[in-house]
Parts: C-alpha cells; sequence; structure tokens
C-alpha cells in the first residue's frame, strides 16, 4: 500500500470520530451540515432594480464560511456595490429621503440574513435600523447597510464552521445557515410599544386649488426578543427601535 493510499485510508477512519471541531471536522463538515435556521422575505414589491441587486448582494454571500468564533461582516464579505461591479441604480432611502441610488435593494439582503443570524442563535454585533420600518419584514427586524461604514456583524457561536446558503425562489428571497452542531431553538417576537399616527398632508396648488388630503405610514416604538423555546423564562431583548411616522 501507498503512503497516500495510507493517508486516504487513516483520513477516512477519523472521519467518523471527528465530530463538527478540529481539522477533521472541516472535512467531514460537508457530508454532516444540517440547516440550523432560514429566514426568507418577499421580493413581490419590489421595484425590478432592487430585486437585482438584493439578487448579486445574495450571490455574494452564498457559500460564505464562518469559522467557529470568527466574526462575520456583510460589507467585507459582500464588497462595495457600485457599477462596476453590476450593482444598478434604485430607491434607496438616506436619514429618509428617498432617492435612487447604487445598490438599492442590497439591505433587503442585509435584513434576510440578520433574521437568519437571529434565529441561529448568533451574537450580533452591529446593526442599524431603517429610517422608516421596511416593508419587507417585520417591524423592528430590518437591518440597513451602506458600504463602508453602516455594517451588519455578527459572531458565529457555535463550535462548528457555519456556512451561508443565499438565493432568489421565486419571489422570494431566501438565506439559510448551515451547520454540523446544533444550534439553540429559538423564537422572534415583536413587541410594539407605541404607534405614533402620520400627519394629514394637505397640498395647495399654484392655482390655489386643494389637492385631496393624504395619509402618510405610522411610526412605531417597538422591541425585539429572542426567546428560548427550551425556557419559557430566557428572553433576550435584542433592539429596541423609534421609527417616526412618514407623514407624505
Amino acid at each position: 500500500m501507498t503512503n497516500a493510499r495510507r493517508l486516504v485510508l487513516l483520513v477516512l477512519l477519523l472521519l467518523p470520530l471527528a465530530g463538527c471541531t478540529g481539522l477533521f471536522g472541516w472535512l467531514a463538515y460537508l457530508p454532516k451540515h444540517h440547516t440550523i435556521a432560514s429566514f426568507a422575505t418577499s421580493l413581490r414589491l419590489r421595484a425590478p432594480s432592487q430585486v437585482h441587486n438584493a439578487r448579486l448582494a445574495a450571490s455574494a454571500l452564498d457559500g460564505a464560511v464562518i469559522p467557529p468564533g470568527s466574526e462575520f461582516s456583510f460589507n467585507q464579505t459582500v464588497g462595495p456595490w457600485t457599477a462596476d461591479e453590476g450593482y444598478r441604480k434604485a430607491p434607496v432611502s438616506y436619514s429618509g429621503d428617498p432617492i435612487l441610488d447604487w445598490g438599492g435593494g442590497v439591505c433587503q439582503t442585509s435584513t434576510t440574513l440578520y433574521n437568519a443570524a437571529l434565529l441561529a442563535g448568533m451574537t450580533i454585533l452591529e446593526r442599524h435600523r431603517h429610517h422608516w420600518p421596511a416593508k419587507y419584514a417585520p417591524v423592528g427586524q430590518d437591518a440597513a447597510v451602506a458600504y463602508p461604514n453602516i455594517d451588519l456583524r455578527f459572531r458565529n457561536d457555535l463550535d462548528a464552521p457555519l456556512r451561508v446558503s443565499a438565493n432568489i425562489s421565486g419571489e422570494l428571497l431566501v438565506v439559510e445557515l448551515h451547520s454540523c452542531a446544533a444550534a439553540p431553538q429559538v423564537s422572534l417576537e415583536n413587541q410594539i410599544l407605541a404607534i405614533t399616527p402620520p400627519a394629514t398632508v394637505v397640498e395647495v396648488q399654484a392655482n390655489r386649488r386643494f389637492s385631496p388630503p393624504t395619509r402618510g405610514q405610522p411610526g412605531y416604538e417597538v422591541v425585539v426578543y429572542r426567546k428560548r423555546l427550551d425556557n419559557s423564562a430566557d428572553r433576550e431583548i435584542i433592539s429596541r427601535d423609534t421609527y417616526p411616522p412618514r407623514n407624505h
């Protein structure tokens, strides 16, 4: 028997004993991994350019592997969303002002990943809300990003690698997290503490006629909890946000 064959035989003998950690754990990862968390958001009401950008960001995420104990950065993984990278100008909101800018729609990918990471029990290191609630996620469960300064970061707290799967299936953007380690069973709960109604806006036109009154969207004060399903008393506050009302 050659040395190469001896090495292959040794690896095959040790893989079943490797578990999820260490050098052989990395080799054993692929045949043993399973989905520990998943989350999906709807693309149905999004502009085609937003869907395009969300798809590009998902493609950049897909296949990323986060070693145990390591930190994940959305911006470092996806990179700048510029025209050179294939991104398009799409609707985006900075400080409440809707504009067209490169990469509009990428935040839907970061939001979908954020919720999957929460459900996998990951420790969130950095997360930012949008100025107004995102229509594609529960209130308080959005994660805004803006390269390079506004990021989504979390830590893999498992004792095994974590693999990201991100893709578009029909009208859904789906992110799954895979590992060969067991993750805690958790649920997310958003509790709306207060609702601020929007103002009624009446515009006076140049001919001094009044336009029909319009109403915007309410504002919210909301807290998001993560609850372990194996212990009803264990409830962790993830975030507490205040979104102003949108008056027009």
